[in-house]
């Protein structure tokens, strides 16, 4: 009778762990993943709330708005319009392709630097400035500085406006930022399949 008491004991603590160790590899870790991942983006939106971007370089500014289009609507060359320097379509992989940096993008690092620090980082006057809209009004700020020693990463600051205090966080960001933005006018416009229509009538 004391054995089987004890066995009842035993077995009971081992379901106990059992239950113990289920919770935690299925309920609180995957919760601490995820938690862990939104905390190494840089950004914690999602791409459907995007509702206008701005990039501005050194030498010129684009600016891209989404348009409202109903589902299944395929008359539109993209769901996105440059509105400047050019009012034009613009072209949806090159606009699909930023957005996913700006929004899967993560921090490798990040450190704290002294206002008068910047200029040795680039970002006194960056390369790169991105202002994204949100469609509930809310804006955000990515600025793109000098690339590191061996140029495989890039010196940022997200949100920099939202700073406070004397310190300032630098964040060292993949070169995707990069070029995802630095590409030339031709390629944001949409390409439009007319003269290929064209000359295929033609030739009829």
């Amino acid at each position: 009778m004391k054995l089987q008491r004890t066995t009842w004991i035993l077995m009971l603590l081992a379901m106990g762990l059992g239950g113990l160790v289920y919770f935690y590899e299925f309920q609180i870790a995957p919760r601490q993943e995820e938690a862990k991942a939104n905390e190494e983006k840089v950004f914690s939106f999602d791409k459907q709330q995007i509702k206008s971007f701005t990039i501005k370089t050194k030498d010129k500014t684009l600016k891209f708005e989404q348009l409202n289009q109903k589902p299944g609507d395929n008359s539109r060359l993209s769901p996105w319009q440059m509105k400047a320097p050019i009012d034009t379509p613009a072209s949806d992989a090159s606009v699909s392709y930023l957005l996913d940096v700006l929004v899967d993008g993560k921090k490798e690092r990040t450190f704290t630097v002294a206002q008068n620090q910047l200029k040795q980082y680039g970002l006194d006057k960056p390369q790169v400035t991105i202002e994204v809209t949100l469609k509930n009004q809310q804006t955000h700020h990515l600025i793109l500085g000098n690339p590191d020693f061996n140029h495989s990463f890039l010196y940022a600051e997200a949100d920099p406006q939202a700073k406070t205090s004397g310190q300032l966080e630098v964040l060292i960001v993949s070169t995707d930022f990069e070029n995802a933005v630095k590409r030339p006018l031709s390629e944001w416009k949409a390409k439009s399949d007319s003269k290929k229509d064209n000359s295929h009538k033609s030739s009829k």
